[in-house]
């Protein structure tokens, strides 16, 4: 046990050393796309085999850290194209050639599981299965020696990216071998941090993946979340001063976000510009430990009712931690409310 916990402590001191010599080296859309994606990760981690540290990289690389116009036309996060097997939804773009024909899904999740199925069917990719999960160079070399990329410098590419963000830790985590509260959170200047929160997130293998969240850092000024342009505001702010200063009336800036009449806002959260949408852009949320629902739709860019109604929810209850909030369809059936409401 003793030797167990000092290997906890290796790994760990190991990996906050790269957060802070490689800090410089991160940008703030990509500390956003690890945070959202780093839990799916995980999970198709433990589904498919694939290293977390892996499938990240991929992301962070083939989507421009979820920017790219083919990520914002289809969702298509891994760059995969048609191939002749394909017979879901499709979008063209240029790529190698002019108009290549590209995948394309209703949802980010979709694309993480087809992915991973799409690794696991290939013959060609066979071979990394033998390799071991937390060998992550030897899984870039190799699919780049598989033909997955015609970039020369692929394998590289996601080895340095693996090290910038400290992914290696959620293939770790996937595997057991990294306790989620020993969980490395990086800092970088001009990005507000949250409070972090613990998460529990139920595995469609079966397998329950308890974690610590990291401190979101949002970035200074506009960005967007499920396409919706929205700020992160500070504690304190008036939300007269945002309205004017992005020059929209205070009444509907309240409505965008699900407000009544506030003023000063009494905590930092998330000030949407533009009406959020009526469904997200994953399948679900889920609930982490003091976890409001409306913290959940301004989390989310989901209309505060629109949620509700998909999960037969009211405003006055409260799902219990570890809950799925669905987002894009109707819930099966009411999440399990917390203790206190039973």
């Amino acid at each position: 046990m003793r030797i167990k916990h000092m290997m906890h402590m290796i790994v760990g001191v190991s990996l906050l050393l790269t957060a802070e010599r490689l800090a410089a080296q991160i940008s703030a859309n990509g500390v956003l796309y690890v945070n959202t994606y780093k839990v799916l990760a995980i999970t198709e981690m433990q589904r498919s085999g694939i290293p977390a540290a892996i499938i990240l990289a991929q992301g962070l690389h083939e989507s421009e850290a979820g920017t790219s116009e083919l990520v914002r036309q289809s969702n298509n996060h891994f760059g995969i194209k048609c191939k002749e097997d394909w017979k879901g939804g499709v979008v063209y773009h240029d790529d190698d050639s002019r108009q290549e024909c590209f995948r394309s899904y209703a949802t980010a999740a979709d694309s993480y599981r087809d992915h991973s199925d799409f690794l696991r069917r290939g013959t060609r990719y066979s071979f990394l299965f033998d390799l071991d999960p937390s060998d992550y160079e030897g899984w870039a070399y190799g699919l780049k020696k598989a033909g997955y990329a015609t970039n020369i410098r692929y394998s590289q590419i996601l080895v340095k990216l693996i090290k910038d963000y400290s992914l290696q830790q959620y293939s770790l985590i996937g595997m057991g071998k990294l306790k989620p509260e020993d969980e490395v959170v990086l800092t970088m200047p001009g990005v507000s941090p949250v409070t972090p929160v613990v998460a529990a997130v139920a595995a469609d293998s079966g397998v329950t993946v308890v974690e610590t969240a990291p401190a979101v850092a949002y970035p200074d000024g506009e960005f967007t979340i499920n396409k919706t342009r929205v700020v992160y505001a500070r504690a304190g702010l008036s939300l007269l001063s945002i309205a004017g200063q992005y020059d929209i009336p205070l009444a509907r800036l309240l409505e965008f976000n699900d407000m009544k009449e506030e003023d000063v806002l009494v905590k930092g959260q998330l000030i949407f510009l533009q009406r959020k949408r009526r469904t997200g852009q994953v399948e679900f949320h889920v609930v982490r430990e003091g976890e409001s629902l409306y913290d959940i739709c301004q989390t989310e860019g989901v209309r505060y009712q629109d949620m509700l109604e998909m999960n037969q929810l009211e405003p006055s209850l409260q799902p219990a931690s570890g809950e799925r909030i669905y987002l894009q369809a109707s819930a099966p059936s009411r999440p399990r409310l917390a203790a206190s409401q039973r």
